[in-house]
């Protein structure tokens, strides 16, 4: 609805009406408002939303090292010989076992072997894994203290009642309104509903491979403060990681409470003014079904002083003119204009008053040729 047909109908009222009914309006109103919310502060919620999108791009592209693990072994279980198993079979040569003079080829009977391993057991991913755990922990212990399934309560109770004096009308109202939150209502953006999408996003944090794998070397978590690598410093990740990480040490405190009231206002001027104004707005609205007889009698009246006007006009402007003169132009102009199919009455005025002026005027220019005439006699 673009525009309220209201408005219209107000502006198209009678003035007089209006002014009677504000003049003799007697009005009160009550409205009670009885509420239970439960206050929750969610700026947690929020920046584990907003943080976890960082803490997956750590978790998929994982700072790493490769470990050299050095063992000196029988020759049959060498995996791979290297040129540094070499160099160290060089420096060790009591490990040689056979020594062929002839062709220079050389059997030892042990050597080193390396083994080169990828190690994901570095301080930044032990920082993530902790700060995985410790979203986990927050995240029970305050869903202990949220009162899960509270159910909010906004209860309003409004009664108006009126009176006015409209003419010889008696106008009268009596208004209940109710209004209570429909508890069936599932709201997507409720704390539950939030923290619910919350743990399995953290659940899916923690089925990464990196998680899994820290999760398996049964490390000792990491405490604050946390140690500023180049990595935490410079990666952007790493500073959302860092921030979230120093919000939940800082705020371990529940906040969260629940308010309740009972208000109750009587006759508030504000509202009271408003509906005042309603009460009006109904009233015009019953009485608009008497437009129409109004519009017609007025209509009436209006044609009524145009053509009275029009042959006065014409009465005085033509001194000469009997009576029947008058009626028969007249006569003659209403045969003229009733015999054409014309599409609304303003057309027909127009007509009407425009062959009244022209004949107005061939009476004067008669008059002024016959005092011309006797002028020049």
């Amino acid at each position: 609805m673009d525009e309220l047909k209201v408005f219209e109908l107000y502006n198209d009222s009678n003035d007089k009406k209006k002014k009677d009914f504000w003049k003799t309006a007697d009005t009160s109103m009550e409205l009670t408002h009885n509420y239970e919310r439960n206050i929750v502060d969610d700026k947690w919620i929020t920046l584990m939303e907003d943080t976890i999108r960082y803490l997956d791009n750590i978790l998929r592209n994982p700072n790493r090292f490769i470990m050299n693990e050095e063992e000196v072994v029988k020759i049959e279980l060498a995996r791979r010989i290297t040129v540094d198993s070499i160099k160290h079979l060089s420096r060790n040569t009591n490990l040689i076992q056979e020594f062929d003079l002839e062709t220079g080829d050389v059997m030892p009977s042990k050597i080193l072997n390396i083994n080169k391993e990828e190690n994901y057991n570095t301080y930044e991913n032990r920082f993530i894994y902790s700060l995985i755990r410790n979203m986990r922990t927050y995240i029970d212990m305050k869903k202990k203290k949220l009162n899960i399934g509270f159910k909010e309560k906004s209860d309003k109770l409004m009664s108006y009642q009126g009176k006015s004096k409209v003419g010889k009308e008696n106008v009268s109202i009596n208004v209940m309104y109710k209004s209570a939150l429909d508890k069936s209502d599932s709201d997507e953006d409720s704390i539950e509903k939030r923290i619910a999408k919350l743990e399995m996003r953290v659940r899916d944090l923690m089925n990464t491979d990196l998680y899994k794998t820290i999760d398996k070397l049964r490390i000792s978590l990491i405490m604050s403060p946390i140690k500023k690598t180049n990595l935490i410093l410079k990666n952007t990740n790493f500073q959302f990681a860092v921030k979230l990480w120093n919000f939940l040490q800082e705020n371990a405190e529940d906040e969260t409470k629940i308010d309740s009231g009972n208000n109750v206002l009587n006759n508030d001027e504000e509202l009271k003014k408003l509906m005042d104004e309603t009460f009006m707005l109904n009233y015009l609205v019953v009485n608009s079904i008497e437009k129409d007889d109004d519009e017609e009698e007025k209509q009436k009246k209006i044609s009524k002083v145009l053509i009275n006007n029009l042959i006065q006009k014409l009465v005085l402007s033509s001194e000469n003119m009997s009576k029947k003169e008058l009626n028969q132009a007249i006569s003659e102009q209403y045969k003229m204009i009733k015999n054409q199919t014309l599409a609304d009455e303003k057309e027909i005025a127009k007509i009407f008053k425009m062959a009244i002026n022209e004949y107005t005027k061939s009476i004067v220019n008669l008059k002024l040729r016959g005092k011309n005439a006797k002028t020049n006699k």
